[in-house]
């Protein structure tokens, strides 16, 4: 589990309730627990977008249309997903082709992704695409910031739930990991989730336009 951070809500709390040598042995702690400046929580933001909007990230968060989107250096521009697939309403292709027809799932979380260049991937999780309310392909860093924060559409949670789904999904631990010779995510999944939480700590500021 990812530990929430303490807030200086709670430690200001704390050395008011607090007798005075109590407050004197607090207060270097409360220093330390400063939080983040704005300038430090975009920053962070940054780093998370950039794995955010990455195709291997952003391919399978795609909007209404229920496209999967195929992009990234092996795919050159832009396009929808070869073989005319839809994902339709269901996001798993139960109205035509299921996902899972050739995106075969792992018999377990420990087994490694396909190592074929070109062959389907795997991931110890059945194949589909991101809720749609969680569009990311093609939007800005202001547009995914604020998706992100907004429980309506980020599946209810927290922004440190985010980043414990994040470091527990299948489809997360796969995008650093994707096999067939597929560029991963980038950062690290550690890294990434770090942000997050940074970014959390300092406010969970959005960039301008």
């Amino acid at each position: 589990m990812i530990r929430s951070r303490l807030t200086l809500a709670s430690l200001v709390l704390g050395l008011l309730l607090a007798g005075p040598a109590q407050a004197q042995d607090a207060a270097p702690a409360a220093a330390e627990a400063a939080p983040p400046s704005t300038e430090e929580g975009l920053a962070n933001w940054q780093v998370f977008y950039e794995v955010a909007s990455h195709p291997r990230c952003a391919n399978c968060h795609t909007g209404p249309d229920n496209w999967p989107m195929w992009s990234g250096p092996s795919y050159g521009e832009p396009r929808r997903h070869g073989m005319n697939i839809n994902a339709g309403d269901s996001r798993v292709g139960a109205e035509a082709l299921m996902c899972s027809t050739c995106h075969v799932t792992l018999s377990d979380a420990g087994s490694e992704p396909d190592p074929l260049p070109h062959a389907a991937p795997r991931a110890a999780t059945p194949w589909m695409l991101a809720p749609v309310e969680t569009e990311w392909f093609g939007k800005s860093s202001v547009e995914i910031c604020n998706q992100i924060k907004d429980p309506a559409r980020n599946g209810e949670r927290t922004i440190e739930e985010v980043a414990e789904h994040v470091g527990e999904g299948a489809f997360q631990t796969w995008a650093w990991n994707p096999g067939g010779g597929r560029e991963p995510a980038p950062h690290s999944k550690t890294q990434a989730i770090d942000a997050l939480l940074t970014w959390a700590a300092a406010g969970a500021p959005c960039p301008e336009e």
